[in-house]
């Protein structure tokens, strides 16, 4: 059991650190690719790739029909109207304020797993601090932006990545509390696989091919990370730290990802950094800690 919790950890550490980058290559990927596509790419090849490793060790779960539902369901909600939808949201907002944005996921998972019956017991008054210094970091998020908002691109950028949030929470919590029974790498492969499928599916519909033969080689090479690290590393990564740790701690890495997607953004993509972006990350920061701290107190 202590094993097996250093090692959620590790895997949380490495979520962290890793997808605080994906933003920034998203950003530069979405660019010139159609977002969609270049989403649905990523996620199908890295979901085909670790189902043929698992295959080839013969580790891969025995999957039937039921199984592969259940996990379809997560795959669809946190990979393709999650991370999919971010990456479309992010050809009209910054980098660093599409992870600000979704930094406020764990206040939805709180919500979500209290409406939804996961978890029944009221929220204790370090919870419910921890709602309110989210929503605070919500309201300086839109104070800091107040002036980009009249632009109807920009603002439907913003509520397109606050949706994409809830969408990831909801994934999260079904997933926590509705696949047992399959390993976490073969939940990962399933849930990238039928993700990226759906993605692809939005693709012929939503995205504009005219300009394929524009894309650019950073496009490509984002690409290429996105799939080894964004998703064929971490993703399992993640499945796991949420198989083996309460779903508030296991969301934690949305509050860290956006410190890196910020100082990326700002130092590589010369996005906006101000004081208010600062204190809205710090309010982010503490709601994470004091629900977490609720959790154990529970």
């Amino acid at each position: 059991m202590k094993n097996e919790l250093s090692r959620a950890y590790l895997a949380l550490a490495v979520i962290c650190i890793v997808w605080g980058t994906t933003y920034f290559f998203m950003r530069i990927g979405v660019s010139t690719f159609p977002p969609f596509l270049f989403s649905g790419i990523r996620q199908t090849t890295a979901g085909f790739i670790l189902l043929g490793i698992l295959k080839m060790t013969g580790k891969l779960s025995v999957l039937n029909k039921s199984n592969l539902i259940r996990q379809s369901i997560p795959g669809v909600l946190m990979i393709a109207l999650g991370n999919g939808v971010v990456g479309w949201s992010e050809q009209y907002i910054p980098s660093g304020l599409a992870a600000l944005i979704v930094s406020i996921m764990p206040v939805y998972i709180v919500l979500i797993a209290f409406v939804s019956g996961a978890d029944r017991k009221s929220p204790n008054r370090f919870i419910l601090f921890g709602l309110l210094l989210g929503s605070l970091g919500i309201v300086l998020m839109f104070r800091d932006n107040l002036s980009d908002l009249v632009n109807p691109q920009y603002f439907t950028g913003m509520v397109v990545a606050f949706f994409a949030a809830l969408c990831w929470a909801a994934g999260s919590v079904f997933s926590k509390y509705k696949t047992a029974g399959t390993n976490a790498l073969t939940s990962a492969a399933i849930q990238m696989l039928s993700g990226g499928l759906f993605l692809l599916l939005a693709s012929l519909f939503l995205d504009n091919y005219d300009a394929l033969d524009q894309i650019s080689n950073d496009s490509i090479w984002s690409l290429v990370y996105l799939i080894i690290f964004g998703s064929l590393l971490t993703y399992p990564c993640f499945v796991y730290a949420l198989e083996k740790l309460p779903v508030g701690l296991a969301s934690i890495y949305a509050y860290i990802n956006p410190f890196i997607a910020l100082l990326l953004g700002f130092f590589f993509l010369q996005e906006r950094l101000t004081w208010l972006t600062g204190v809205a990350l710090i309010a982010a920061a503490g709601s994470i800690y004091f629900i977490n701290r609720g959790y154990k107190t529970k």
